[in-house]
């Protein structure tokens, strides 16, 4: 029963930020209020490769020194995923061990959270063809616990185009100067500046009443758009992320022309 309670309570110390957040009171500072919660793995028995919590990761991804492999499928990568995360699909452990084989090479994989088999399933592929268990890790947690404690997500042209023209519910946050967002814009897009999430939380240009609606914020470039996106996914936006990519890569995929079918959606 370890694993289960284990998952259990760290499941329960996420819910309980994501409540605070909702209700709207400010958290303090997180070395100070959830270093728990950040450091929380699974614990799961009988797995052949050791977790890493989501503080570890941040390290990891900050220092740039280990590869973080997201191994889920292209569109999903594409539509949402960890910011510094490189896929390569469950399938392709042949291109892994061609790119990162060695005595010291380290891998850490991460896919759909607690649930999701494929960085298991990774793992193990690469271990049975050689590669040293001890130099595989996991960030079992996935995109599902990064997203609800408060970290970002970033979203690529595939996945951009995908959303526009198959989430009708999609919320698209332009965050350039109200001078820019005037001149022309996405169909529907609202304006929302740094510095702006929590006006644009209660005036309605947010769902207020809808933290899961999924929002995706665009920018000049990725540096902008992800600033606002991480300002909104403090507000408890969990499926929130920002473009990676320029406004001149939008231009050229003409996403401004594309017609969404049936009306904007409405406020809160």
């Amino acid at each position: 029963m370890k694993p289960f309670n284990n998952l259990v309570k760290c499941t329960l110390a996420v819910m309980g930020v994501m409540l605070v957040a909702a209700a709207g009171f400010e958290a303090p500072a997180r070395a100070q209020s959830t270093p728990t919660i950040f450091q929380a793995t699974l614990q799961e028995a009988g797995q052949l490769t050791a977790e890493i919590s989501t503080e570890d990761l941040e390290g990891i991804l900050a220092r740039g020194d280990t590869p973080v492999l997201d191994v889920r499928s292209p569109l999903e990568y594409a539509i949402a995923h960890i910011p510094g995360a490189i896929n390569i699909p469950e399938q392709e452990v042949a291109r892994i061990m061609q790119l990162y084989f060695g005595l010291n090479a380290k891998i850490v994989l991460t896919c759909n959270g607690p649930f999701c088999g494929k960085s298991k399933r990774t793992s193990e592929q690469l271990i049975l063809a050689g590669y040293p268990s001890a130099n595989l890790t996991r960030y079992q947690l996935g995109i599902p616990v990064w997203r609800a404690l408060g970290n970002t997500v970033q979203t690529d042209l595939a996945g951009f185009l995908h959303i526009l023209r198959h989430d009708h519910t999609a919320v698209f946050v332009d965050a350039r100067t109200p001078q820019e967002f005037a001149s022309g814009t996405l169909r529907c897009a609202v304006n929302i500046q740094a510095g702006e999430a929590t006006a644009a939380n209660d005036d309605g240009r947010l769902p207020k009443w809808d933290k899961g609606a999924r929002v995706v914020v665009f920018a000049n470039g990725p540096a902008a758009a992800k600033q606002v996106a991480s300002e909104i996914a403090k507000k408890a936006y969990w499926s929130s992320s920002y473009f990676g990519g320029s406004l001149l890569d939008l231009r050229r995929a003409e996403v401004f022309d594309i017609e969404s079918e049936g009306p904007c959606p409405g406020p809160n």
